[in-house]
């Protein structure tokens, strides 16, 4: 059996060799002697020096640990494989990049504690490009407003979180940036720290312009998980149902017209193509709604469950 720790610290690195034994220090100075604690490293796919680096601390530390990806699979993959292999009490991540400030480490333990939810950091003074701060000012309102979760930097990548919840999440593509929607969504609470931002002294930022479009995909995805994961069929029965109806209008509209004596001729009229496409299509979506239903039932006794259990052998 897995020995629980009082803290497990989580860090994606992509390409930060001038950052990592700092951090190490920065990180050790404020668990030390505080916790029994684990560093989990995830090297995803950096071509730099990072591996190497990771390792010479593991030879040196045993609670430190890393997790080596052969090719970059981006931070929603990195965190959830350390979700997975975790086993502190607290699961806390942060960025390899030195802007998120360790010193703050225990005021995430005493908050996680207290509401036994997700915390996470507000970068409320940050120092970040123009755009970048309008593009994220713009991404969190956005976020605030369709999931009602008050939330002022959701993208934070410092949190913390009781076990039980990173145990009951699954995070792929760009879904790292509505972590505090999935954790929310699982019944537990979700408040924020405000934290100290940090300049980047070493290496680059890994944000681009391209993940605005990345991030609105994914914010469909999980708009769809929330409400119709489990009910598909009322959203491709709705869909197919209005595109049925309307394709019957049609062709009652045009039937009339041809007890009334006027021809229908298809090459000149595209109301009946129309018509017809729209009888097609609306069947095609209730049909997906009903084998989205039937894959949901047949999977639904081996989804995870988000009961907690208490005092059961392992």
């Amino acid at each position: 059996m897995k020995t629980k720790k009082d803290l497990s610290i989580i860090v994606p690195v992509y390409n930060e060799q001038d950052s990592l034994n700092q951090l190490y220090a920065e990180i050790k100075d404020n668990v030390q002697d505080k916790y029994s604690w684990e560093l989990i490293f995830i090297n995803d796919g950096s071509s730099d020096k990072s591996k190497e680096i990771i390792l010479d601390l593991v030879n040196s530390d045993s609670n430190v640990k890393l997790i080596d990806f052969l090719i970059n699979k981006g931070k929603s993959e990195a965190l959830n494989t350390g979700f997975k292999k975790c086993s502190g009490n607290v699961v806390l991540t942060l960025d390899a990049d030195l802007q998120d400030d360790p010193n703050e480490i225990g005021a995430f333990v005493s908050k996680v504690k207290e509401t036994n939810g997700l915390v996470s950091g507000w970068k409320k003074n940050r120092l970040d490009s123009l755009s970048k701060r309008i593009q994220s000012k713009i991404f969190n309102f956005v976020l605030r407003f369709l999931t009602k979760i008050k939330l002022h930097d959701f993208n934070c990548g410092f949190k913390a979180y009781p076990l039980d919840a990173v145990k009951m999440i699954n995070i792929y593509g760009g879904l790292h940036r509505f972590i505090p929607v999935l954790v929310k969504n699982n019944g537990f609470a979700v408040s924020e720290l405000v934290v100290n931002h940090r300049k980047r002294k070493h290496g680059y930022s890994k944000y681009t312009k391209s993940r605005i479009f990345h991030g609105f995909f994914d914010l469909i995805t999980l708009m769809f998980f929330k409400r119709y994961l489990t009910r598909p069929l009322h959203l491709f029965g709705l869909l197919g149902l209005v595109l049925f109806m309307l394709g019957i209008i049609i062709n009652v509209y045009l039937t009339i017209n041809w007890f009334n004596g006027i021809w229908i001729t298809p090459f000149k009229n595209p109301l009946f193509f129309l018509g017809l496409l729209l009888l097609i299509i609306g069947v095609q979506f209730f049909s997906i709604g009903l084998v989205c239903e039937l894959i949901v039932n047949i999977n639904k006794n081996k989804n995870r469950t988000n009961a907690r259990y208490f005092n059961f052998d392992e």
